[in-house]
Formats: structure tokens, sequence, C-alpha cells
């Protein structure tokens, strides 16, 4: 028993000496690691005033990726759009490079720290506003390699501006801009650079419901030059955004196409019933006029013609031909009434001329008021009833597949 007691004790021991021993390594690497921060971010040997290449005259090169989160909104009316994203850099320092640690490759900042490293002065160019996220901390993040590498990202919420072109609206796509700058720094200290690899990668769970994201972004590297001020380097990518047609055709193409039809009832109500068809006539003039004031108060006021004002403008052109078609046969039913109240005027002798003729002139005459004047109202309706149908589904035609088939490609 007493052997067995001992060798527990023993076991117990090295158990402990074994705990001690990683504690004291654990401690002795985390001294390390502030050993080589102390001594990469002292004030004497580091200035994180100055580029990483000031002193040689080599341009810093910058590689950029833009990790997109979300899209917030797309405003047609102020031509911008909200984007949160994480803008990742990447350059080399060579004053940041430290031997390697086992067990540690790379370094952690806290963000309290990040402020002692130079970093580019990267800025957004087509920027209206932005704000960084600081829930619940600061929400920035780098980390700093063996060779001098550093990598840093930060998360941004921004508006964007977006030159739209709106001739197709709202059967249109969009290229919105993401411009990249360097602010202070010209050509000859920074130079940009897209990640080779997915430069711009999106969350595709996280988009907007009235347009598709496409995979065609289009990336570029460029120049800017601004006179005395010098040359600066630029990056610019063009996010392809087509708009889901699904709401429009719900609540503007449908109801407006079945306004439309309404009108074409009066074509069969009957040519005396003139409060009936000029009530419907006038309703639906109102109601198409209305609406198209409601689809385009989200709009600019841009000079040219959209897609939504032709649509709209050839509906009120329906419905108003509708009752002017009407106002016609109209015309059509008071010359009848006139030439029959002439036909059935009293003579002198106080006799009705239709009954004081012979039997084969009153019967001309009967027939030349009864059938040729009243018959010409109806005829216009009936022919209404198969012109104006066709009409549109003409117009239908050829608007879809200008808009929806041409432009789009």
């Amino acid at each position: 028993m007493n052997g067995l007691r001992n060798i527990l004790d023993a076991f117990i021991a090295v158990t402990v000496l074994v705990q001690f021993l990683k504690g004291d390594e654990l401690h002795s690497c985390n001294r390390t690691r502030q050993a080589v921060i102390k001594k990469l971010l002292n004030e004497s040997r580091y200035d994180s005033r100055l580029s990483p290449e000031f002193e040689d005259d080599i341009a810093t090169r910058v590689t950029i990726q833009i990790y997109i989160m979300s899209m917030d909104s797309v405003k047609e009316v102020s031509m911008d759009y909200t984007i949160t994203i994480f803008l990742r850099q990447k350059w080399v320092d060579k004053r940041l490079t430290y031997p390697k640690v086992p067990g540690m490759n790379m370094l952690e900042l806290d963000s309290r720290m990040i402020d002692k490293v130079w970093v580019p002065d990267t800025i957004f160019s087509n920027e209206k506003k932005a704000d960084f996220h600081d829930v619940t901390v600061p929400n920035r993040l780098m980390q700093l390699y063996p060779n001098g590498t550093v990598f840093y990202s930060v998360r941004v919420s921004m508006t964007l501006s977006c030159d739209m072109k709106l001739s197709a609206y709202p059967l249109d796509s969009q290229h919105c801009l993401i411009a990249i700058e360097s602010y202070s720094y010209t050509t000859e200290n920074v130079v940009f650079l897209w990640r080779p690899s997915e430069a711009v990668k999106i969350m595709s769970d996280r988009l907007l419901p009235q347009f598709f994201f496409k995979n065609d972004i289009s990336l570029s590297t460029c120049t800017r030059d601004y006179g005395e001020s010098g040359k600066f380097a630029c990056l610019e990518a063009y996010l392809y955004l087509e708009r889901n047609n699904g709401y429009y055709i719900a609540q503007i193409f449908i109801p407006s196409i079945l306004i439309v039809i309404l009108s074409w009832v009066s074509f069969w109500v009957d040519a005396e019933a003139t409060p009936a068809r000029v009530s419907l006539g006038v309703l639906t003039v109102l109601t198409i006029t209305t609406q198209s004031s409601g689809a385009r108060s989200a709009l600019p006021h841009v000079s040219y013609v959209k897609a939504i004002d032709v649509w709209m403008s050839i509906c009120l052109v329906f419905v108003f031909a509708s009752l002017l078609e009407y106002a016609y046969v109209n015309v059509l039913s008071r010359k009848r009434r006139s030439k029959l109240v002439t036909a059935l005027k009293l003579d002198t002798s106080g006799i009705l001329v239709a009954s004081g003729l012979p039997g084969e002139k009153n019967e001309k005459l009967n027939t030349f008021v009864l059938h040729d004047l009243s018959d010409k109202g109806k005829k216009v309706d009936k022919l209404s009833r198969v012109v104006f149908p066709i009409s549109f589904g003409v117009f239908n035609l050829g608007f879809w597949l200008y808009y929806a088939v041409f432009t789009s490609n």
C-alpha cells in the first residue's frame, strides 16, 4: 500500500512539474512577443510618419482587396449607393522585419498599436459619406510577418456616387464605380495594385433585392495627374448591377396594361349612354396620369427620355385616344339626330314630310335616316375594337424587344 501511495505522489509531482514548465514556456513566449513588438515599434528606430521606402526613393507597392459585405441601398435620385466593405491592404515594410520565433507565425497588433505603424493614405475618390465601425472595438486588424509584410484590414461603410444611365429604366443595368486613390503620396512613394486573385469579393447572400450582381467585375489600374500636385496612383472597380424587374412589372406595367384595356370597354357601351362612356374615359385618363407621376417621382430630372417615360406616355395616348373616339362617335350621333329632326319637320300644311311622301321615297328616307346615319357610329366602335388592341400589341412587341433585348446587350 505504501509503495502504491509513493508511486501516486511521484506521478502528481511530475504532472505539476510539467504544467509548471509549460506555463513558464508560455510566459517566455509572451515575453518574446512583447520584446519583438517593443523593439519593432521603438520610436528611436521606427518612424511611422515615413513610408517604408522613403529613404531609398522606391515606391511602396500596396496590394488591395475589397471584400463586399453588403449593399444597403441604390438611389436613382441622388445617383449613389451605400456599401459596407472590408478594405484589405498588404505591403512590405523592411523596418518591421524580425527573426522567426518558434510557435509564432506572425504578430497580431491591438487596434491601439496600429497607429504606431505606417499605413497607406488610401481614399475613395467617389465617396460622399463614410463611417468606420467602432462597436464594440474599432474594427481594425493588423498582422506583422517576419519578412516585413504588413496586412491591414478595416471595416468601412460608405455612400459612393454612381453615374447612372437611366435611358432604359426600369429595364436597365448599371455599372457603379469604386475608385481608390492615394491622397498625399505620389507615384514616387506609393503604387497601388489589385490583389492577383479575387481582388473584389462579394458576399452574395447579402445583396439588394432589386438588383442582381454579375460576376464580370471590371478592374483597372490608373494614374491621376493633378498638375502641380503630381501624379497619384489609383485603382478602379466597376460593379455590374442588373435591375430585378419583378417589382416594376407587378406595380407599373401590369396595372397600366389593365387600365388601357379598361378604356376599351367603352367601345362596347351604347353610344347613347353618354355619362357611362365619358366617365369611363375620364377615369382611365386620370388614373394613368396619376400612375405616371408616381412612377417618375423616384427618378432624377434628366434631360433624356427614359423607357418608363415612353411606356407611360404611350399608355396615356391610348386611353386619351379612347376618349376622343367616343367624342367622334358622339358627333356622328348628334348629326344623325339633327338629320332625323330635319326629315320629320312639319311642312306648312302641318303634314309630316315623311308621311306625305310616296311610298318609295318614304322608304328610301327611312333607310337613309335609320340605317346609313345610325350605323356610322357603330362602325367606328367596331373598328376600334380591333384597331386599338392590335396597335397596343404591336407597341408592346416593339417596346420589349428594344429595351429588354437590344439595350441589354
